[in-house]
């Protein structure tokens, strides 16, 4: 089937782009500017929250996330905004209470989020289901993204399976999350074909530039019937990032396709970009081995982001020549863990462990205890079961979790509250500390310090310290 409408485009130089090329460092500051022009273009949507921006928000650049999200959507008036979430993990590394999913998704439609994409590490869709409930409730669109992945059990059986089920769970569309550049693009007329003909619910495409097909694979999509696509504007495009938004722009100009965006205004964008680009490559914080295209994507399976952690862990062991037996042992661990996508944070999970047994030269000599909790069933259910005798080895006789992992973390919203109740200036704040408690925490002690410092130096001026 066809399509014969325009395709619509999800715009992510505010979120994705940055995090995936310079480590999401991009400034409130340096975003709002540009605001009101990239609101005035027609896109699907803004991406520009979730995803490590909060935690880089506190830890690096001293900003409060909420007061970013609250900030774009006064500039935003048109255009909905969009983040990314972890299903049970929001924006952490392990579940959290149903109380503290429910709250955080309250909080971010209260304070201007629109979509809220949602996914797991291991396509477990019972992470998913209070993130769903909750943004179904607050009248927020739930979208549930597939982490895509490549292996025996990931036929289109199982992606269209699983794409009615979505469905059936009340998600408003699908987005495939095709995080490492995996999807090839005549792969990607079959997949978006088969999803078509099995959901009603619109379906959007996300990709990364990092083994060089997105833009073909776009492409593909866009004439098997997808709906959405993510792009990124030109200055933050391609290596690690999405496809340029303007280049897809004029290659669906004057088709049916068309998605009937001004480029003149897109180059206004770009231009107000580009030296922020020239910026980061000077300061180093764009390095331009993350522009390039690397088809050890392709052979390994490896996203951008996981090749560079390996890269930094075995240069810390004084392990680098070791570099192509990891590589090679990443598929194998992988298959050990029962074949689960490689997506944060079962990508560190697997990188990991990879290393340790290449270092340790036994397999599972060394366990990391992440490793124990995937094999413990803490972070769910995986497509196919883990090998019985790697699981044996690294956690004995120790029981395995069968149910949804969130039916044993207890209601932990009110233990929170009152933990940090000494530094709370708003709702959203005990949000901050739930997720990333010692980094909110040094956050809202600097936030503290700032406003005593303003509140001297407006009691000096009222003094006439600063004569007029």
């Amino acid at each position: 089937m066809s399509q014969t409408k325009p395709v619509r485009i999800t715009e992510t130089i505010l979120r994705d782009a940055h995090q995936s090329l310079i480590a999401t460092r991009m400034s409130t500051e340096r975003m709002l500017p540009i605001v009101e022009k990239l609101d005035q273009v027609g896109y699907h949507s803004l991406e520009c929250w979730g995803g490590a921006t909060f935690d880089a928000s506190l830890r690096f650049l001293h900003e409060d996330p909420w007061d970013r999200l609250r900030k774009i959507k006064d500039k935003a008036k048109k255009t909905p905004l969009q983040m990314l979430f972890r299903g049970q993990n929001i924006l952490g590394y392990r579940p959290y209470g149903d109380d503290v999913v429910e709250y955080f998704v309250q909080k971010s439609i209260a304070n201007g989020i629109d979509i809220i994409r949602i996914f797991d590490c291991l396509n477990d869709l019972r992470n998913l289901e209070t993130a769903v409930k909750a943004s179904n409730k607050e009248e927020g669109h739930a979208q549930i993204a597939l982490s895509y992945t490549l292996g025996d059990a990931y036929t289109l059986e199982y992606w269209t399976n699983i794409a009615k089920e979505i469905e059936n769970m009340g998600a408003d569309s699908i987005c495939i999350k095709d995080m490492a550049g995996l999807l090839l693009p005549y792969k990607a007329t079959e997949l978006v074909t088969a999803l078509k003909s099995a959901v009603k619910i619109p379906i959007q495409l996300h990709t990364h530039y990092t083994s060089g097909v997105a833009s073909m694979t776009y492409m593909k999509a866009v004439e098997a019937g997808v709906d959405v696509i993510d792009c990124a504007m030109s200055p933050f495009a391609l290596g690690t990032s999405q496809p340029a938004t303007e280049v897809m722009v004029e290659t669906f100009k004057g088709t049916p396709y068309d998605t009937g965006y001004d480029q003149n205004l897109l180059a206004e964008i770009a231009d107000y970009f580009r030296p922020y680009r020239d910026e980061c490559l000077e300061s180093g914080l764009l390095n331009p081995k993350n522009m390039g295209v690397n088809i050890k994507t392709l052979l390994y399976q490896v996203p951008g982001g996981m090749l560079s952690n390996l890269t930094s862990q075995l240069k810390d062991l004084g392990a680098e020549d070791k570099y192509y037996e990891v590589l090679e042992e990443v598929p194998r661990v992988r298959k050990d863990f029962g074949e689960c996508p490689l997506v944060t944070p079962s990508s560190q999970i697997v990188g990991s462990q990879a290393v340790m047994n290449v270092v340790a030269g036994e397999r599972y000599k060394m366990v990391t205890k992440e490793t124990k909790d995937v094999l413990s069933g803490k972070y769910g259910k995986t497509v196919k079961p883990f090998n019985p005798e790697v699981q044996k080895k690294c956690i004995g006789d120790a029981e395995v979790i069968t149910c949804r992992p969130a039916d044993l973390v207890p209601n932990e919203l009110e233990t929170l509250e009152a933990e940090m109740a000494q530094y709370k200036e708003q709702d959203e704040d005990v949000l901050s500390y739930a997720l990333f408690p010692q980094v909110a925490i040094d956050f809202f002690k600097y936030r503290e310090a700032q406003k005593t410092k303003m509140d001297a130096s407006v009691a000096d001026t009222k003094n006439g310290a600063y004569p007029v």
